[in-house]
């Protein structure tokens, strides 16, 4: 979804930093092999989470919802020497897909994949965070964040992507099978209104909400 003309968007993204070669070709090989490429981050918005990263500067991230790991590969340019990154999805047949990204660019031995439900590994996991990436089941984004907050060191940000669902969060009735809709537009307001964050909603392609633990 574009807040913008398609004329100014293409400026935009001209002017911002050029895509890497590595995620080029992991572009190229998902649009190929992979249903739903549209999930991709993409170039602007991978770049988006590159310098957040970097201005972050995070010890330790976790990302729900890897896909083909395209914004892992993102958030990790910005990872501390002795970080680590923890991505977690629940598609079996994609692990091997990122794994051969993940080793090509040199941060494979600090990226730790898990498959499975994302609240029941969170809480095992032995570590806290600086920088959080929300993106998989939109229907259970306020229990990630229930799940992630006290994991979540403070000062540690949140990433949360496609909080305005190309804008059916403006709609005031959903189909009768719509659950992700009235889902994201609960998650919203517990981030307008939780004290233990504060947030900005950028419109930003779909939508990205950063909020950072007080």
């Amino acid at each position: 979804m574009h807040f913008i003309p398609e004329e100014l968007d293409d400026y935009v993204v001209a002017h911002s930093e050029n895509e890497p070669e590595l995620l080029q070709q992991l572009t190229r090989e998902t649009y190929q092999k992979i249903l739903q490429p549209r999930m991709l981050s993409g170039h602007y918005q991978g770049r988006l989470l590159s310098i957040i990263s970097k201005l972050v500067n995070p010890k330790n991230i976790l990302e729900i919802g890897t896909y083909t790991g395209y914004s892992a590969l993102c958030l990790v340019e910005g990872m501390q020497a002795d970080g680590e990154l923890h991505t977690i999805d629940i598609n079996e047949e994609l692990v091997d897909f990122q794994r051969k990204y993940f080793d090509k660019s040199g941060f494979g031995k600090r990226i730790h994949q898990h498959l499975g439900n994302a609240l029941e590994i969170i809480p095992k996991l032995d570590v806290t965070f600086d920088l959080v990436f929300i993106d998989a089941d939109k229907d259970n984004y306020s229990n990630y964040f229930e799940v992630i907050i006290n994991k979540l060191n403070p000062g540690g940000i949140i990433l949360s992507d496609n909080v305005l669902w190309s804008g059916k969060i403006l709609v005031n009735t959903f189909k009768k099978d719509d659950t992700s809709t009235p889902a994201l537009i609960a998650y919203n307001k517990l981030l307008k209104n939780d004290p233990r964050v504060e947030t900005v909603l950028l419109p930003i392609r779909d939508g990205l909400t950063i909020s950072r633990k007080l």
